[in-house]
C-alpha cells in the first residue's frame, strides 16, 4: 500500500539507471565523505527496479556511481548488507511512513478510508511507489529475506486498515476480513494500472468507497 503505486510489469527493455547526485570529488576519502549510505541504497533499488535483483551487485553499483569498490565498503560489510537496508528502507517509506501519514492526515475513520482507497491514484509518487514494490515482490518469490518483508509490509498494512474499521465499531474478526478486502483491491489498482482508462479507474474507486460507505455501520 504505498503513497504511491501503479505500474504492471512490461516487456520493454531495462532503462538507464540514473545515479543519486553526488559532489564532484575525486575517489578516495573525499568520495566515502561525499557518497552516502543512502546513496548507495537510492542506487541499488533504482538498480532492483529497472533490472532486477540480479544486476544489484557491488561492481555495478561501484561503477553507476563513479567510485571504487571499497568506497562500498567502507558504509556496508558486504552485499547481504545493502540489500537488507533496501528492504528497510522500503518499509520505513512505504508502510511505517504511510500509516502515520495516513492518521495524521485525519481524524475521521472515514476520511482514512477514502484516503487508503486513493492510494493507487496519485500521480507519480503512485507510479514510483507501485515500481518498487512490484520488484521487491517479484525478488520475494525467490529470496526468504525479501518474503519476509514483503509478509511483514502486508500484515503491517491490513492492520492498519483493520483498526480503522474496528474504530467504526466492528469486531476484529470482520474489521480484518474487511480490511483484507480494501487492501486487495488497493494492491489490485497498483500493480494492474495498465487494466481500464482513467475513467474506468475513477469509476471503479468510487465504486469501492461507495460499497464501503453503504456498509460501514455494524449489525447488531
Amino acid at each position: 500500500m504505498n503513497d504511491k503505486t501503479s505500474v504492471p510489469a512490461t516487456s520493454a527493455a531495462p532503462r538507464a539507471v540514473r545515479a543519486p547526485r553526488r559532489a564532484a570529488r575525486p575517489d578516495g576519502d573525499g568520495a566515502r565523505a561525499a557518497l552516502t549510505p543512502e546513496a548507495w541504497i537510492q542506487a541499488a533499488t533504482e538498480l532492483l527496479v529497472d533490472q532486477g535483483i540480479d544486476r544489484v551487485r557491488v561492481d555495478v553499483l561501484a561503477g553507476l556511481l563513479g567510485v571504487t569498490r571499497g568506497s562500498f565498503y567502507w558504509h556496508f560489510r558486504d552485499r547481504d548488507e545493502l540489500l537488507r537496508r533496501v528492504l528497510e528502507a522500503w518499509r520505513q517509506q512505504a508502510t511505517e511512513g504511510l500509516t502515520a501519514r495516513l492518521e495524521h492526515a485525519h481524524r475521521d475513520a472515514r476520511e482514512q478510508l477514502r484516503d487508503v482507497i486513493s492510494l493507487p491514484f496519485r500521480g507519480r509518487a503512485a507510479n514510483r511507489a507501485a515500481r518498487v514494490e512490484l520488484a521487491i515482490r517479484a525478488w520475494a518469490r525467490r529470496d526468504d529475506t525479501a518474503r519476509r518483508a514483503v509478509d511483514e509490509a502486508d500484515a503491517s498494512r491490513i492492520g492498519y486498515i483493520a483498526q480503522i474499521f474496528s474504530s467504526l465499531g466492528f469486531g476484529i474478526a470482520e474489521a480484518r476480513q474487511r480490511a483484507f478486502l480494501l487492501y486487495g483491491y488497493v494492491v489490485a489498482e497498483s500493480l494492474l494500472a495498465s487494466q481500464g482508462s482513467d475513467a474506468q479507474k475513477a469509476d471503479r474507486a468510487r465504486f469501492v468507497e461507495r460499497l464501503i460507505g453503504q456498509a460501514l455501520t455494524p449489525v447488531g
